[in-house]
């Protein structure tokens, strides 16, 4: 199997962007709403449900243990599911793509069914550390072989789950809302009570969906002001009708965009505010942005609202340390709206990134420097010195490593260069954002 032809592109704003536009669904809820109601017994509906990459590698590996879905005509997804406990043996190898998540969380249901997955990915996935996973899934009994020799325990890998699998009561040594996810979804099939104790509160889409589905599920606060997180195993699953709110993390690239293309105008309709994961939004009203909640509402559990932003002159700001992990996955396109905001900006604690698609913190910094921003790297995150909003320099070729975050931001830092900003392979942002480059045609961009 070849690996497809790299796309470049390069982006540019001939004039303000204006309009309003929807953004692919959210990617953490479309994976969840596919696993979840595969565990349910009858049919589930999902309306909006994100058909990247991502989540179509999620959809086929649930096909392949037992679940029927499909995709109708009037792009509802149905899917018939098998029930708690009743996963079946694939045939072939589960192959993951680029998807961190699908992995992860489905790592953590094989682990307590009595079968055995392989699972393997492409090349930037096959580089991503599984043993944060490995790790709880293993004191529950699973087995797992990963790739001889590899530091972090990388795919391709073997596991053989475990049923009955054991509760765990397991605190997490790193922030990880994947990670808590496969520890849930592994004790939805073990008898008794499995606990996540979470020091940093991360993403709950997991926690409010299983709800939904008629899950036992608890959250207190330890004395320390960890969430303590219980999930009372071998449960029966309703199916559910799920709408699934646009993604905030695609969202971030056109509202910064709009940030930084004098007088823009841009609204963004039906973007989920999951206060877990929306904090990129805060950060950049500290900074001055104009960013408003017009129409808030709630959709299935989840806060929903349009978003209208404007151009903006952003000063810089040291990032608070207590929002990263509420918006891990939206530091590659900050750090553009910091390279033109006025002054300083600091963002710190961030070695997550590290260990993402890319290296996001050594990747991000080499391409901002290469289109003439002044970036310092440090082990943790960056310091970048803004321009106080005039055009970067550009003129040069990012190597995006695969990663459909980098891609992206650098589609939006070319929007306030000089010179064009060619990025060396668009292809990766469909695993998150098919459709990225016609909207942002239609708000005003030009792609070439």
């Amino acid at each position: 199997m070849h690996a497809p032809s790299p796309r470049p592109a390069s982006f540019s704003a001939p004039g303000p962007l204006r309009g309003s536009i929807a953004v692919p669904g959210d990617k953490s809820i479309s994976h969840r709403a596919l696993m979840f109601s595969a565990l349910a017994i009858g049919e589930s509906r999902v309306e909006g449900l994100l058909t990247g990459e991502d989540v179509l590698a999620t959809a086929a590996a649930l096909r392949a243990m037992g679940a029927q879905i499909e995709r109708g005509e009037d792009d509802v997804w149905r899917i018939h599911g098998v029930g708690v406990g009743g996963l079946l043996q694939p045939e072939g190898a589960l192959d993951m793509g680029n998807s961190g998540t699908s992995t992860r969380l489905l790592m953590g249901l094989v682990a307590s069914h009595a079968i055995t997955a392989t699972f393997t990915g492409d090349a930037s996935l096959s580089k991503r550390p599984m043993n944060r996973v490995i790790e709880p899934l293993s004191l529950m009994g699973a087995d797992v072989t990963a790739t001889p020799g590899a530091r972090g325990g990388t795919l391709p890998l073997m596991l053989r789950g475990i049923s009955p699998a054991v509760p765990i009561d397991y605190r997490l040594p790193v922030a990880s809302a994947q990670v808590k996810s496969a520890v849930l979804l592994a004790g939805l099939n073990t008898p008794g009570i499995t606990r996540v104790i979470e020091p940093v509160a991360t993403r709950d889409h997991s926690e409010r969906m299983l709800r939904g589905f008629g899950a036992e599920l608890d959250v207190e606060q330890g004395a320390d002001g960890a969430r303590i997180i219980s999930i009372r195993g071998e449960a029966e699953l309703r199916p559910q009708h799920i709408v699934v709110p646009g993604d905030p993390s695609s969202a971030a690239f056109p509202a910064v965009a709009a940030l930084l293309v004098p007088g823009s105008e841009v609204t963004i309709a039906n973007v989920g505010l999951n206060p877990t994961r929306a904090a990129l939004f805060d950060v950049l009203r500290m900074m001055g942005g104009d960013i408003q909640f017009a129409n808030p509402r709630e959709v299935g559990g989840e806060p929903v609202a349009d978003i209208v932003v404007r151009h903006s002159a952003l000063k810089g700001i040291e990032t608070p340390v207590d929002t990263v992990a509420s918006m891990v996955d939206e530091y590659p396109i900050l750090f553009v709206a910091a390279a033109l905001a006025e002054g300083r900006t600091v963002a710190r604690g961030l070695e997550e990134l590290r260990v993402k698609e890319s290296d996001r913190i050594a990747v991000m910094a080499e391409g901002l420097r290469a289109i003439g921003a002044r970036v310092e790297e440090l082990e943790d995150g960056l310091i970048i010195d803004g321009t106080g909003g005039d055009p970067l320099p550009g003129g040069a070729t990012i190597a995006a490593r695969l990663d459909h975050r980098i891609a992206m931001s650098f589609a939006v830092a070319g929007l306030v260069s000089r010179a064009a900003v060619t990025i060396d392979d668009m292809g990766p942002v469909a695993t998150s954002f098919p459709g990225f480059t016609r909207l942002m045609g239609e708000l005003g961009a030009v792609a070439a």
